[in-house]
């Protein structure tokens, strides 16, 4: 078989062979439905939580998605037992489909701690419904072809994130109720249900075992007995308490700098303005992080492997934060910031995806659930506590709150490392047993 346009079109990005390019352009359109859908619902819940309770209840919200979650994950595995993959994966999408019109009754009628609520539901949204996507790629696509396209793949996601974050932030300057954003969001999944619809019904006689529910064994029993996962899952957790923590940075000082406005002149429109900042600041984040998928991550991972891929963040953060624990001005954080999610949201986000190709589909459907769901928060639960000890008990400042970060980025490190050695020895077994 010959290559067509298309296949050679998309091997700009990555080496795309011969009759691949049509279905991984359909997974790209996929992934960025669902991130410009969560990037207008992640603005959205900026202004709703920040007005509603302060940088500090948004911290512990986030904490409160991982106590959220430890209901979610098991429930998720009980109904992959029940259906095959294509159920499993429709009926998910639809689940959230509801909670957004919910979402958007309770925003219209001021229901009381709407805003912690839907930041929590967020959160959750967003990990499931990303982690469900990848674990369906690592179903269809063997290691060797995950490792080619994965890199071009991850490019509709950071594309989407920086479209849905302008689209939100201009609504936001328009004084657009936040409950129409949210319908704005409920429409874009829907598309997102139908590409899906589309991909699975071209690849399903590829995928093992599609028309049989998974195995019985649950998403954290997983985790638990597979030396493997439990380094990716103490991996995501530093990950994850680094990064919320640097978010508690920008969302503290954009709040005091609301604040200061609006002591000084009451026409300001404080909650227009952090939307405005925040759809702006995601803007700036999603465009680096495209730029860095399209054109740096897959020459990493075929030049550099795996490894390069995994290590670069932590890298940029160790850097980053001593520079903010050295004294920082709040442009300067949020530029840091920017360097640091945009390498996440690129680089690692590959990262992430390519340790799950050599798991099994158990693996790759309900322990990746409960990873990138419930321990990517449980690092907000530690961050949450942080951000406690140091406001409320040790009234740190945001250079001393960075000394506490650079020193989770060592320990990140460090698992990162075993994380490589263990995914290098399972890549071994598998070899040994073929």
């Amino acid at each position: 078989m010959s290559k067509t346009w298309l296949d050679r079109a998309l091997s700009l990005f990555t080496d795309v062979r011969a009759g691949e390019g049509a279905t991984a352009l359909l997974m790209l359109v996929n992934v960025f439905l669902l991130l410009v859908c969560y990037s207008v619902i992640k603005t959205a819940r900026e202004p709703l939580i920040l007005l509603g309770g302060g940088a500090e209840v948004r911290s512990y919200a986030a904490a409160g998605q991982a106590l959220t979650l430890m209901g979610f994950v098991p429930l998720y595995s009980w109904f992959a037992r029940r259906v095959n993959r294509g159920k499993l994966l429709v009926g998910v999408y639809l689940f959230f489909l509801v909670n957004i019109e919910l979402f958007a009754a309770g925003v219209a009628a001021r229901v009381p701690y709407i805003g912690v609520a839907f930041y929590i539901w967020a959160g959750i949204f967003n990990m499931s419904l990303v982690a469900q996507f990848w674990a369906y790629a690592n179903d269809i696509y063997t290691k060797d072809v995950g490792d080619r396209l994965f890199p071009m793949i991850v490019v509709g996601q950071t594309a989407g994130a920086p479209l849905g974050a302008f689209i939100a932030g201009r609504l936001f300057g328009e004084h657009v109720p936040t409950q129409a954003i949210l319908q704005i969001s409920a429409a874009l999944l829907i598309a997102g249900i139908v590409v899906f619809l589309l991909i699975n019904g071209r690849v399903k006689r590829r995928v093992q075992g599609d028309k049989q529910p998974l195995s019985g064994a649950g998403g954290f029993s997983l985790v638990w007995n597979n030396p493997y996962l439990r380094a990716i899952a103490v991996m995501m957790i530093l990950l994850n308490a680094v990064n919320t923590t640097g978010e508690y940075f920008v969302s503290h000082l954009v709040s005091l700098h609301a604040q200061t406005m609006a002591a000084a002149d009451p026409r300001f429109d404080a909650q227009a303005y952090i939307g405005s900042f925040y759809g702006d600041y995601q803007f700036w984040v999603n465009v680096v992080a495209l730029l860095l998928q399209a054109f740096v991550a897959s020459r990493l991972v075929k030049y550099q492997g795996l490894r390069s891929v995994l290590l670069v963040l932590p890298l940029i953060a160790l850097g980053g934060y001593t520079v903010i624990a050295a004294g920082a001005t709040f442009a300067l954080v949020r530029w840091i910031k920017t360097a640091e999610n945009a390498t996440d949201y690129s680089i690692m986000n590959t990262a992430r995806q390519l340790l799950w190709l050599p798991t099994s589909a158990d693996e790759k459907y309900k322990a990746k659930q409960a990873i990138d769901a419930f321990f990517v928060r449980s690092g907000d639960v530690l961050s949450a506590a942080i951000v406690f000890a140091g406001t409320a008990v040790l009234h740190l400042s945001i250079a001393r709150f960075a000394l506490m970060n650079v020193a989770l980025v060592l320990a990140w490190l460090t698992v990162a490392l075993l994380v490589l050695r263990r995914h290098d020895a399972l890549l071994e077994r598998r070899a040994k047993a073929a």
